[in-house]
């Protein structure tokens, strides 16, 4: 274990494996602990990761985030590449797996915690570890496996109820489950809350028995890559500060929305973003 900068509080904790996405271009670093700590940045929050990564990984895009990581012999690798049909996704490497012992003590009373596996790398009995914290779970990282060439596809996820009974809110996308139905309401009915994104539709939340639809603003798309981490990181923030799912979402889905609208992590929120989105917020009461 190694830590890069001093351990100090935070307030929001994301863990997860920080990724190489292999682009025409080269490698660029990723994933949902990249994305998601990046948004709560934003916002204002103080973050901080814990993940496992090969040293020699630019960490340049993350200045200003506190990490603990497992050193590892290879970063996690995907490759994403958009077709008509949607996106045809390939793991090439998977760096060490993630527990509760990896957590500093200073972090484990962070207000939000949020797990975003992104390849099976989280022993899902971590979500005993928090107690006091919100649990926010993005859970594509446990609802995928892939064959021994590395394609990716939907899997089963065993330990699906053990953890979203013990979370807060959860966040998928309709691709993470294949579409299927059936599957949304299973998870609908383990956890209080869960938010399921559509695309470019915007996104749906299941609480209390309700559920509800909230489009999202029409936009040019140039990467939609890591907006489902912009919308999970900007839903559980404002959750925790509202309590207000519905307000969650509209907030949510403007910071996602405009995250598309550049590549990689240049999609992350920019101040007059997160001012804008809370202005429209606002106008919806």
């Amino acid at each position: 274990m190694f830590t890069l900068r001093s351990i100090e509080p935070i307030d929001y904790l994301v863990i997860g494996h920080l990724t190489q996405d292999r682009k025409p271009g080269g490698l660029e670093l990723g994933g949902t602990a990249a994305y998601a700590a990046l948004t709560a940045k934003a916002l204002g929050w103080r973050v901080g990761i814990v993940t496992s990564f090969k040293p020699d990984l630019d960490l340049s895009p993350l200045e200003g985030i506190q990490i603990a990581a497992v050193p590892a012999e290879q970063c996690t690798t995907f490759e994403n590449v958009v077709t008509p049909h949607g996106r045809v996704q390939r793991l090439f490497s998977l760096a060490e797996r993630l527990d509760a012992a990896l957590v500093p003590e200073t972090w484990r009373s962070a207000a939000i915690v949020h797990l975003g596996p992104v390849a099976q790398e989280i022993e899902p009995t971590i979500v005993r570890a928090f107690p006091d914290s919100l649990i926010g779970v993005t859970a594509q990282g446990w609802l995928r496996t892939w064959d021994k060439e590395g394609h990716v596809r939907p899997g089963e996820w065993p330990e699906m109820r053990f953890v979203l009974e013990r979370a807060g809110a959860a966040v998928i996308s309709l691709e993470d489950v294949d579409g299927d139905e059936e599957r949304i309401e299973e998870m609908a009915s383990s956890v209080r809350v869960l938010a399921v994104t559509e695309a470019a539709e915007g996104a749906r939340v299941y609480w209390n028995g309700d559920l509800r639809r909230f489009p999202a603003p029409k936009v040019p798309e140039v990467d939609s890559v890591g907006a489902g981490d912009v919308f999970a990181a900007a839903f559980f923030t404002r959750l925790y500060t509202t309590r207000d799912p519905w307000e969650a979402a509209r907030f949510a889905n403007q910071l996602a929305a405009q995250s598309v609208t550049r590549p990689g992590l240049l999609g992350a929120p920019t101040q007059d973003e997160v001012d804008a989105a809370m202005i429209e917020v606002v106008k919806r009461y």
